[in-house]
């Protein structure tokens, strides 16, 4: 499953995904990872989500975003949701085209494992491609 929040830059979609995953910790029988491109956030989060900073890793283009993520579930069978900050940024990710790309390789990912992703997307809604926007959950 994956559940998208978008809205333009500084409307509020990291604050909604914080949330998301520090209330999600409470009730989670698995791991919780949460992806940003920076540690900025590291505070904010509870301490039993784990942080990657993607941009500490060679990341190019959506391929081989996936193929990070890939490697992420392949490690952890007790894995249960991903969060996926700044997904555009930490995705290398340009068109919607590339969007498409990635959300059905995600879903793939998501229905083999059983893993949750939850992206935030700096773009509105309307601008999304639509296999994306009928994942979003909440637009801001």
């Amino acid at each position: 499953m994956i559940e998208i929040i978008c809205g333009e830059k500084g409307k509020g979609k990291t604050k909604e995904l914080l949330n998301r995953v520090n209330n999600a910790v409470s009730s989670a029988n698995g791991n919780i990872v949460y992806l940003d491109k920076s540690q900025k956030h590291m505070y904010d989060l509870n301490n039993k989500a784990r942080l990657i900073n993607v941009m500490d890793y060679p990341i190019a283009n959506a391929d081989e975003f996936v193929g990070f993520i890939s490697g992420i579930v392949s490690q952890d069978n007790d894995l249960e949701e991903m969060y996926l900050d700044s997904f555009l940024t930490t995705a290398s990710i340009d068109s919607s085209d590339e969007i498409t790309k990635a959300i059905e390789k995600l879903d793939v990912i998501s229905e083999k494992f059983k893993v949750k992703f939850i992206l935030s997307v700096s773009r509105n809604e309307k601008d999304l491609p639509e296999c994306a926007k009928a994942k979003v959950v909440v637009s801001l």
